[in-house]
């Protein structure tokens, strides 16, 4: 999958489809690459797929975080509005992880770094994380985690 090719093609398809909120969510998310792209490497080189998928995630944490502060105040539309935007960006994630693939994972790691307890944490989650990078949710994998390490 080049996502490089991917999304410039999907926001044409949006704009003649006229999907709106598609065609806004894709134009920032060619904006957000660009900006990546000028942070890291200066303009010159583009960013690989990998690099992608952090910038995806980064703008789906962004608006989890938002989706989650308008519930609290009440304001479903904009909550909603949030969701669907995820929606959308999750087409360009690989398939994500569940809870119990997440937890055999977290299980093979603390075997390897031979963690006993919560004090141990960091350690796990050095190893865990790139290893689930753009396939599961880190909030998710440090409460698995938190789990695992609670039962020993």
């Amino acid at each position: 999958m080049d996502l490089r090719k991917q999304i410039p093609e999907n926001l044409k398809e949006a704009l003649r489809n006229k999907k709106a909120l598609e065609l806004s969510v894709l134009r920032m998310l060619q904006s957000a690459i660009r900006n990546k792209e000028i942070e890291i490497k200066g303009g010159k080189e583009t960013l690989n797929d990998d690099e992608i998928i952090e910038v995806i995630a980064s703008e789906v944490k962004k608006r989890k975080e938002a989706a989650n502060e308008y519930n609290k105040a009440e304001r479903t539309d904009l909550a909603d509005k949030e969701k669907a935007e995820i929606d959308i960006l999750m087409r360009y994630m690989p398939k994500q992880m569940d809870e119990n693939e997440i937890k055999e994972e977290v299980r093979r790691a603390i075997e390897e770094v031979q963690a006993e307890s919560i004090k141990d944490l960091g350690m796990v989650m050095k190893i865990i994380m790139p290893r689930l990078k753009g396939r599961a949710d880190g909030s998710l994998v440090n409460r698995v985690v938190r789990e695992e390490l609670d039962e020993e």
